[in-house]
């Protein structure tokens, strides 16, 4: 019995003697990257990688809300893009851990030269996902990584990290994931579309004082990988119809003059169909949307309002087609259908490098509003 025990408490000691372990890193010790912006200026690639301490903005009990908690962001520089993200670590002074990465931001002049790259170099830390968000930008980086959502709760729970929260109550930009970007720069006939990150400083504040929030302005897009074009909200309103995505997006009918409704658009099924015809291509568009009554200012018929809601959702598609075109962006992702249905008319069309599209492309556009829902508010509906 002694002998046992003897060997046991051995066992127990040399248990204990190995606890330090060199390799083994407690949570406490490391630093959690969140989100990491790339730029690039005067030859140097510069990347600024925003840490949270998750002690801080983790929800329980005791949190305070309204207290403001600190950003801390790491910048570094190098010739290449893996050389400048490393060299944050020597004065780092704990082990970065980069697992927790939720989004890519990247600027102007960044994606002037290729997101791919950018891309690519951030997968090459085996830690990174590849389904992490991506976004463009003009704003300053480091003043976008500092940004706080509203109460003062982290960057966590801003657009940045958590878009569909703000994308289920008002559809627009689809948010989109780096895969999904890489995927879609990479088709010869596809107009990659990424959304544009943005502070607003002029709706919110506290008190007196103004706060800023981030919001999506906009969307960058793409020609043989690299950035070519960006285009504001408004020019691109248009384009949401066009998105399987939507959640809900509101408008007003008539767009023009006194409103007489506001309706609420959900479920679109966009379909495009392609011809070439006299050797040019041709599109017919169709478009189905429910839609439900959020607000009605004048005694108006479902009927009235479901062909009033059409012609506003017509204009807008042509609209912003146009928009589009003068940036020479296929903003509906015409070229693209027509690739897919007649790929040799399309590589035909393509090596007399004419441009595919014109403002007279499009033959027709029908748009079908079906009202499922008046709301509460039944008074003035018949």
């Amino acid at each position: 019995m002694i002998g046992r025990w003897g060997k046991s408490a051995g066992a127990a000691l040399l248990l204990l003697s190995l606890t330090g372990c060199w390799n083994s890193k407690d949570i406490q010790t490391m630093d959690y990257a969140t989100a990491i912006g790339l730029d690039y200026e005067n030859n140097k690639y510069i990347t600024y990688v925003q840490f949270l301490n998750f002690g801080n903005v983790g929800r329980n009990e005791t949190m305070q809300i309204g207290k403001a908690l600190p950003v801390w962001i790491g910048k570094g520089e190098g010739a290449t893009l893996s050389e400048s993200l490393s060299s944050i670590y020597a004065t780092s002074q704990m082990r970065i851990f980069w697992g927790h990465v939720k989004t890519i931001v990247c600027s102007e002049r960044m994606l002037r030269r290729g997101v791919e790259e950018a891309y690519n170099a951030a997968n090459r830390f085996g830690e990174i996902r590849y389904n992490i968000l991506i976004f463009g930008t003009k704003e300053s980086l480091p003043d976008l990584f500092t940004q706080k959502s509203i109460f003062n709760l982290s960057p966590l729970d801003t657009i940045m990290f958590t878009p569909e929260q703000t994308f289920a109550q008002r559809s627009f930009i689809v948010p989109k994931t780096g895969n999904r970007v890489i995927a879609d720069i990479t088709e010869p006939a596809q107009a990659a579309m990424l959304p544009s990150i943005a502070i607003n400083r002029e709706v919110w504040k506290e008190d007196h004082k103004t706060k800023p929030m981030l919001t999506i302005d906009g969307a960058f897009f793409f020609k043989e990988q690299k950035a070519t074009a960006w285009l504001s909200e408004d020019e691109l309103a248009g384009t949401r119809w066009t998105q399987k995505e939507l959640k809900r997006s509101l408008i007003r009918v008539p767009a023009e003059g006194k409103p007489k409704a506001s309706l609420v658009l959900i479920h679109p099924e966009y379909k495009v169909k392609s011809q070439v015809q006299n050797g040019r291509a041709v599109f017919d568009l169709s478009l189905k949307l429910d839609a439900t009554v959020d607000e009605l200012n004048e005694n108006v018929g479902t009927e009235e309002l479901e062909r009033l809601g059409a012609e506003v959702v017509r204009d807008e598609i042509m609209k912003s087609f146009r928009n589009g075109l003068a940036k020479q962006v296929d903003v509906l992702k015409l070229e693209e259908t027509l690739y897919r249905d007649h790929p040799k008319q399309w590589h035909a069309l393509r090596k007399g490098n004419q441009p595919l599209l014109s403002d007279e492309c499009i033959r027709k556009i029908i748009v079908k509003i079906d009202i499922r829902n008046t709301g509460k508010y039944k008074g003035r509906f018949h």
